[in-house]
């Protein structure tokens, strides 16, 4: 632990979201082994996904936002929180209005963002491309965080945003690659485009750790952005995709979540 702390944060970083972009690469390598995916499966894993997500916004994002602005901030803390909170969504539903993308349950002719031509097969892998620039975001912030040596976010605390993170990028990368077979895409094409859609995460992940690195005063808004950005995903995409194909698979999507926010819980409070 001691040789993690005396290297660079944005190298750090750098692994960390490299590490869970293979996760997503693993994840969609199960299209080499499957074709279909049970309905109920796939909204297991979205629950799971989002419960992930609505767990590290509070506890690894949102929570040391407002304990950082208290202590180092003239501003109120919850307005800090708010308008990086804030901020953060309104972002993403930027990205969601300007980049073309499909979601998993949507018909042909129902993409969404500015007009384009592109294939369905594109605009699915552009969807969940947009799930990822705040987790990648999160990973790299959390980091840049712990190298400020700020005494609520750790080095270990930022290791669990990862692993939390990359653990949900698994199912995530099969939900991807296995409907895009589906489709009638090869399976290495399938895999491709699967694996592709977690590669912003280390470029969000630089960014973030070089941005709070660097410009210190941000970082209370940065945490608070990243969390604004991810439950905005949870709210627009994971849990409505979750929620389709019957009651029955509504319950799984909701165990799903329930026991996706307790993993990423335990994993922020044991190791914070």
């Amino acid at each position: 632990m001691e040789w993690l702390n005396n290297q660079n944060p944005i190298l750090l970083a750098l692994f960390a979201t490299l590490g869970t972009w293979a996760l997503t690469a693993l994840g969609a390598a199960m299209v080499f082994f499957f074709k279909e995916i049970n309905q109920r499966l796939l909204n297991t894993m979205l629950g799971f996904a989002a419960g992930v997500m609505i767990a590290a916004s509070f506890w690894s994002l949102l929570a040391p936002a407002i304990e950082m602005a208290e202590k180092s901030s003239n501003i109120p803390a919850w307005l800090v929180a708010a308008l990086g909170f804030l901020g953060g969504a309104v972002f993403l539903y930027m990205a969601d209005k300007i980049i073309p993308h499909m979601h998993l349950n949507s018909k042909d002719g129902e993409s969404e963002g500015i007009s384009t031509k592109l294939r369905r097969s594109i605009l699915l892998v552009f969807s969940i491309t947009l799930h990822n620039i705040p987790e990648g975001l999160a990973v790299g912030v959390a980091f840049g965080a712990a190298a400020n040596g700020f005494n609520n976010i750790t080095l270990l605390s930022a290791i669990a945003v990862a692993m939390g993170i990359g653990i949900q990028n698994f199912p995530e990368g099969a939900a991807v690659s296995i409907p895009l077979r589906r489709e009638g895409l090869s399976r290495t094409k399938s895999f491709l485009y699967g694996q592709a859609s977690g590669l912003v995460e280390p470029i969000a992940g630089v960014l973030g750790a070089a941005l709070v690195m660097y410009i210190q005063p941000i970082l209370p808004y940065a945490l608070a952005f990243a969390a604004g950005a991810m439950i905005f995903v949870v709210v627009e995409e994971l849990i409505p995709e979750a929620q389709s194909g019957g009651h029955k698979s509504t319950h799984m999507a909701t165990a799903g979540c329930i026991i996706g926010f307790t993993v990423m819980m335990i994993l922020d409070v044991a190791l914070g």
